[in-house]
């Protein structure tokens, strides 16, 4: 009788633990996103290419920048930037301390007016209940649609009507306030919860206090937005000034440079001239952006999304 051993216990089989995941180093990216930013910085050097040109242009002498427009000065020359600011014996047939100043004067007036102006009817429109408030809004949608250049005539006709044709007031005056900018001012303002307002109410605040004391101060975001918005527009201004003045003494940058681009201060290609009148003319718009950048781009995402 032949006897049977028993089969060993078997011992159950603890699951294996998941594995763990790779993770990767911090700061090395992975080979999609190395070949976005690769991408990314192919195109911007592509869009900053003319600025570098544009740069390199203005330290050649005429003969060198229209023999050889692309390249690099070899030598350095800076007779056109002695022109522009007017020292070393500069031309003085290029006022360019003249324009500078106006666009600086313009340009201040315009913003400081259009923010403050822009503000003030944005905060009408998203707080005070009044008949015919819906149209207004809508009659200020309708005003965005229109073109600039179907209003120079009726700008033209306006300022000689009034009798400030080829003057300071009739530069100013038609830009201080804009439907771009209140529709922004009035999309944020709409962000902001009314309970904020009601204990400055109940202190006795009126409806101007609560708006400067309250409201403005939380709108830096939308305020920086319309602040950059207004500089470059009015700094970049052209066709208006065109249509409202006629005197030299009234050009600014942009106007004088159209005036030095057609060849009406003097004879030759002025290359060099030109393109350093033109970065002079780009650097304070490019500087204000680069430095309030995040907030233009905030403000621009909250203003144009109600809350």
């Amino acid at each position: 009788m032949t006897r049977t051993t028993p089969a060993p216990a078997t011992r159950p089989v603890a699951p294996s633990a998941p594995a763990a995941p790779v993770r990767r180093r911090p700061g090395r990216p992975g080979p999609g996103r190395a070949l976005a930013y690769a991408l990314l910085i192919v195109v911007a050097l592509l869009y900053l290419y003319p600025f570098f040109i544009q740069i390199a242009a203005s330290f050649k002498d005429d003969p060198q920048a229209a023999a050889a427009p692309l390249s690099w000065p070899d030598p350095v020359d800076l007779t056109a930037w002695r022109r522009i600011l007017g020292i070393d014996g500069g031309d003085s047939s290029v006022p360019i301390g003249t324009w500078l100043t106006n666009s600086v004067f313009i340009t201040t007036v315009v913003t400081a007016a259009r923010v403050f102006l822009d503000s003030l009817a944005g905060y009408a429109l998203s707080r005070m209940h009044f008949r015919g408030r819906g149209f207004l809004f809508a009659t200020v949608l309708a005003v965005m649609s229109v073109p600039g250049v179907a209003l120079l005539i009726p700008k033209f006709l306006i300022v000689t009507q009034l009798g400030i044709f080829d003057t300071y007031q009739a530069m100013i005056l038609p830009l201080l306030v804009d439907a771009a900018g209140v529709f922004i001012m009035k999309q944020f303002f709409d962000t902001i919860p009314v309970s904020i307002e009601e204990a400055a109410r109940i202190d006795g605040a009126g409806s101007f206090r609560i708006f400067w004391s309250v409201v403005l101060p939380m709108s830096k975001p939308a305020l920086i937005t319309l602040t950059i918005l207004s500089f470059q527009g009015s700094w970049n201004e052209f066709s208006h000034f065109l249509v409202t003045t006629q005197s030299p003494e009234y050009r600014t940058l942009v106007t004088g440079l159209a005036s030095l681009t057609s060849g009406e201060l003097g004879s030759g290609t002025q290359f060099p001239l030109k393109m350093g009148a033109a970065l002079l003319t780009t650097i304070p718009v490019a500087v204000l952006f680069f430095s309030f950048q995040r907030y233009f781009v905030r403000g621009a995402s909250e203003g144009g999304v109600k809350g």
